[in-house]
């Protein structure tokens, strides 16, 4: 069956507790998704993804780039990550987000997944720089180019699973206590082998300058 024959169709919440993840739909047209992903597969500063996990290095088979309001770092993963000043597609697509969701974001965090082969495993990104000290609400808007694939949610304590496939131009939006109760993963599959670009719109509420918490 093809489901990208079926248009996804908007949700407030797609979590059945503990959570918040809105549907937006598609935000793009077809035309417009594949001139963003043709672009952005040419243009991004791509590189591949390093982390460090149980004290080993590792270097993952999917690329990444990151873009920011400012050229400051970050840690994730035990390495240190660099920022680009603003792509100006990338730009672009970052107010058309802010504006569909009511948030300022000051970074995105892009992943190129070459083929169903590459995914990523179960985690939550629950960074200490994307927490307020204020209360303010962690959001994190995930826009998918290219192939349709299957990320899924499960439930810290329950296990319990949902799984939600997304199309090229789909908009999700994670907030609330999403990040705390729920971890997610980008599937593989050995049929898709088209890429697709996720882009992560993040808010964070300290960087660093020079080696400085700012």
């Amino acid at each position: 069956m093809n489901f990208e024959l079926f248009k996804p169709e908007a949700q407030a919440n797609i979590l059945p507790y503990a959570g918040v993840v809105e549907d937006f739909g598609l935000i793009l047209t077809t035309e417009q998704s594949t001139r963003y992903l043709d672009y952005f597969l040419k243009h991004l500063a791509w590189q591949q993804d390093e982390v460090f996990l149980f004290g080993q290095h590792y270097q993952t088979a999917r690329q990444v780039a990151w873009y920011g309001d400012e050229h400051y770092q970050y840690h994730y993963s035990g390495t240190l990550k660099q920022a680009h000043p603003w792509q100006s597609g990338l730009w672009r697509l970052k107010q058309h987000i802010e504006s569909l969701v009511g948030c300022h974001f000051n970074s995105c965090l892009a992943n190129l997944y070459e083929n169903g082969t590459q995914a990523v495993g179960w985690h939550s990104d629950d960074e200490a720089a994307l927490v307020s000290k204020t209360g303010q609400e962690t959001i994190i808007a995930s826009l998918s180019l290219g192939a349709t694939r299957k990320f899924s949610f499960k439930h810290k304590q329950t296990a319990k699973k949902v799984d939600v496939l997304l199309q090229s131009g789909q908009l999700i939006v994670m907030r609330g206590d999403t990040q705390q109760y729920w971890k997610h993963a980008l599937m593989k599959s050995t049929r898709i082998v088209e890429p697709r670009i996720n882009l992560t719109f993040r808010h964070f509420f300290y960087i660093i300058f020079n080696n400085e918490r700012c």
